[in-house]
């Protein structure tokens, strides 16, 4: 299960039937032959090998609709977990999630600074231990771990392109010596494209065909989603909102751009301007050392001075959000989305600053209007969210099949005891 998570291989029978189980909360036998077009006598084998595993419950029966009532089957959802890890120079995330994603256990601590790859990867073995004993999960029933890092994850399991803080990771071997360490299988991506993940994983999207997680950190990405479907571009680094040009004469970037919307809307430059305000800088209590931890605590105070009213830290936070909003509309345009999601550990704290700003600019200059519009909202778990996408993508690996048309249809005939969530 090594190496990025688009290759995981044509999905079997067995996930399709345990992804429709998982979509549609609770289903019986006729509406998964109904969903697949798989045989009846294919389905009631899958199930029978499915229960046995422990992968799926019979819950109670749908209501009679004039015959015998149907058996209704869920996932057993305490059969199987999985563990998600961000690793950030920022900070290091941990969760751990149950078969339908529901996250049962989570910690976070500092983040990895300037130490040496195999020292981190130590680090996080240590304390993904202590996650597992802390939640007193038998380790038998770990599916594997997923991690998720800015910047993009070659086949090698290496970052070729790393922002500077991050850059002596760039040929390190991570999926190879992180599974040595921690005895699983382990699956790395993108923490965008994670973020995003996660959200149609949690059915948080409900049924949205086409939409794109915005994720800002201590840098600015997104997570694209199609038909269920992560699209990670031929190389894994759909997405990157981060490095569209805003402004040709803008400052240098990182990636060897110029006027990239993380150089113009990123916490660095929030960061940056505040500090060059000398009242600001001492009415938010901010530091001047430039260090990225330290970045990432400044734009949160003065997020909180903004909150409490400061005009010129709200001011600096509204000019970030303009620009992000021009590269969202960008995105939305190309991609003709139906749905966007701001997440991330940054929008988690400014989200409410950011979210009617981006909003408005979709309203007003969104291309395609007049035939749709495109709902944004902030995420429920920002703060957490490339964390939750690193376990899902393990659950995804295990059990979502990577091809299309496969859909739940309109009527199941089956009715839903209330609470369970509707197919989607």
């Amino acid at each position: 299960m090594s190496g990025p998570a688009g290759a995981t291989p044509h999905a079997s029978s067995r996930a399709a039937v345990l992804d429709v189980i998982r979509a549609a909360g609770t289903i019986s036998r006729v509406g998964l032959v109904k969903a697949t077009g798989f045989t009846g006598a294919t389905i009631s084998t899958v199930v029978r090998r499915l229960i046995d595993d422990g992968l799926v419950l019979e819950t109670g029966r749908a209501e009679s609709t004039g015959g015998k009532r149907r058996v209704l089957l869920q996932l057993n959802q305490s059969s199987r977990f999985a563990v998600g890890v961000h690793l950030d120079h920022a900070g290091l995330t941990y969760v751990l999630t149950n078969l339908g994603g529901s996250v049962v256990a989570r910690m976070s601590r500092a983040g990895v600074g300037a130490d040496d790859p195999p020292v981190v990867v130590a680090r996080i073995a240590t304390e993904v231990d202590a996650l597992i004993d802390g939640a007193g999960i038998d380790r038998s029933r770990i599916l594997g771990l997923g991690l998720v890092a800015p910047g993009p994850l070659n086949q090698t399991g290496g970052m070729p392109l790393t922002p500077p803080a991050m850059r002596h990771w760039k040929s390190f071997p991570l999926d190879r010596e992180l599974g040595t360490a921690v005895g699983l299988p382990v699956v790395l991506d993108n923490d965008a494209t994670a973020a995003a993940l996660g959200e149609h994983w949690s059915g948080d999207v409900g049924g949205t065909a086409t939409f794109a997680a915005i994720y800002m950190g201590t840098g600015i990405g997104a997570g694209l989603m199609i038909n269920g479907v992560t699209y990670r571009g031929a190389g894994g680094n759909a997405g990157e909102i981060g490095h569209i040009c805003l402004d040709v004469a803008g400052p240098d970037c990182w990636c060897g751009a110029r006027g990239c919307t993380e150089q113009l809307a990123g916490p660095g430059a929030v960061v940056g301007a505040a500090l060059a305000d000398a009242d600001l800088t001492r009415s938010a209590g901010l530091a001047s050392t430039g260090e990225r931890p330290r970045r990432v605590a400044d734009f949160a105070a003065i997020t909180r001075a903004a909150l409490r009213g400061d005009q010129r830290a709200r001011a600096l936070l509204e000019r970030s959000a303009r620009y992000l909003a021009v590269a969202a509309r960008t995105l939305a345009n190309v991609m003709d989305l139906e749905q966007l999601v701001l997440t991330g550990p940054s929008l988690a704290i400014a989200g409410s600053i950011y979210l009617p700003v981006v909003q408005e600019e979709l309203d007003r200059a969104f291309f395609s209007r007049a035939t749709h519009s495109v709902p944004v909202r902030l995420s429920r778990s920002a703060a957490t969210a490339p964390a939750i996408g690193a376990a899902a993508l393990v659950l995804q690996s295990e059990l979502v099949p990577l091809r299309e048309g496969l859909r739940l249809p309109d009527n199941l005939g089956d009715a839903e005891p209330t609470g369970q969530p509707a197919a989607h």
